[in-house]
């Protein structure tokens, strides 16, 4: 799949200090995730690998942020990573990490919208096998980014953020009742995501959800190794079910699929 600007491209965890492994192994099992040392000279850095594609990244947390909760950050491809910056400035947001360079993979920022809720941005390094690039989010394939939801204090602003920067476009929006609208978004076509209120989230942020074939069984992994489940499961719209986890680590995210195992 080629890499399109406005794509999510890339998940990544930072887990509290000294507690890497435990997180490699929670989600190896909860996922079926293989990590991998990333071989970066003087960083450890994993690599999930799920059916042959790497899919998420994960790292402790830095040493000047070292009180910060674990988290999950999604990150989106941009065509010039220093373009990106620039506008997010400009439309409101702001910059936590500058742009730098992660040799041999590209150039990337940490950021957050004029709401407070943290994104990454990624300019790719060019790839001879273009099939190779950007499988980390693929909603056919289990263990794969299969949906991505902003809880934000105004969802309506947020969507005009990400329209502008990232090009994605309304799609359906879902009445829930006191809770509000549930926007979905698309981009390229496809829906990928949705937008809402805060809720009971603690601050405005991204939840990335993890596809997976049996969400009951997913759940059963999720708990059986430690992790808590915060909400579901639910149906959702198109017969999918979800549910809302914590892995041992405090970090949210989320789980997408049949509600059992199907062949």
């Amino acid at each position: 799949m080629t890499t399109l600007h406005g794509s999510p491209c890339w998940y990544e965890l930072t887990s509290a200090p000294g507690r890497l492994r435990a997180a490699e192994d929670f989600y190896a099992r909860v996922l079926g995730w293989r990590v991998e040392d990333a071989g970066m000279e003087g960083f450890d850095y994993r690599l999930a690998v799920s059916d042959g594609d790497m899919v998420a990244g994960m790292m402790e947390m830095p040493e000047d942020v070292a009180d910060m909760p674990p988290f999950w950050l999604l990150y989106v491809a941009v065509e010039d990573a220093d373009d990106a910056v620039a506008r997010i400035e400009a439309a409101g947001g702001s910059v936590h990490r500058a742009v730098q360079v992660i040799p041999g993979t590209g150039r990337f920022a940490i950021l957050a919208d004029p709401q407070g809720a943290a994104i990454g941005i990624l300019e790719p390094e060019p790839m001879e096998d273009e099939e190779t690039q950007g499988n980390a989010f693929d909603q056919g394939k289990e263990g794969h980014g299969n949906w991505h939801e902003l809880m934000s204090p105004d969802p309506e602003a947020g969507f005009a953020f990400y329209a502008r920067i990232f090009g994605w476009q309304k799609s359906d929006a879902i009445d829930m009742g006191e809770m509000g609208l549930y926007q979905l978004f698309s981009h390229d076509g496809a829906d990928i995501g949705g937008m809402q209120g805060l809720g009971n989230a603690p601050c405005p942020c991204w939840l990335v959800y993890f596809g997976v074939n049996g969400v009951t069984e997913a759940l059963a992994r999720i708990t059986g190794n430690g992790g808590n489940i915060i909400h579901g499961p639910q149906e959702v719209p198109g017969g999918a079910f979800i549910a809302i986890a914590q892995d041992p680590q405090g970090a949210a995210f989320a789980v997408v699929g049949p509600r059992e195992h199907t062949a």
